[in-house]
């Protein structure tokens, strides 16, 4: 039988590593840690993209996510606008200074996850382990 506590362990220590290995390339090469880099990719990604699509994606609090953008504004790498489907809410758009430190940043940002995964695991094991996380997250978003 497989020791879950071990595999738990094991799975949060690696999670914490290679955060905050990742996090200090990207704040040494631009300035920009893992807490700003990670909802600037949802909001190239999601169109129009709301404070909570982006709390939604990055499993966080909606009040967090908030605090979040108004950090990534100040850096002038996003501004808001009024929501002309919702009053409530504003629409996030990455400011031209942003999209080309998000740019940048992700080239960085894919070459640290080649070192730390692709380097470890082979194509296949890549892709079980893709597969094994997805099944988990979903599992866990049933119990």
């Amino acid at each position: 039988m497989t020791d879950l506590q071990r595999l738990f362990s094991e799975l949060i220590r690696y999670e914490t590593e290679l955060w905050n290995a990742v996090d200090a390339r990207l704040r040494a090469d631009f300035d920009l840690p893992m807490t700003r880099f990670e909802p600037m990719r949802v909001i190239e990604r999601v169109d129009p993209c709301r404070v909570h699509d982006i709390a939604r994606e990055l499993v966080i609090t909606v009040g967090g996510t908030s605090k979040l953008v108004d950090r990534i504004e100040a850096a002038g790498y996003c501004v808001r606008r009024s929501n002309p489907d919702d009053r409530r809410s504003s629409i996030i758009e990455l400011t031209a200074a942003g999209r080309r430190v998000l740019a940048e940043a992700s080239a960085v940002f894919q070459e640290e996850l080649e070192v730390r995964f692709g380097a470890a695991l082979s194509a296949r094991e890549l892709e079980q382990l893709g597969g094994t996380l997805a099944k988990l997250r979903a599992k866990g978003r049933t119990v």
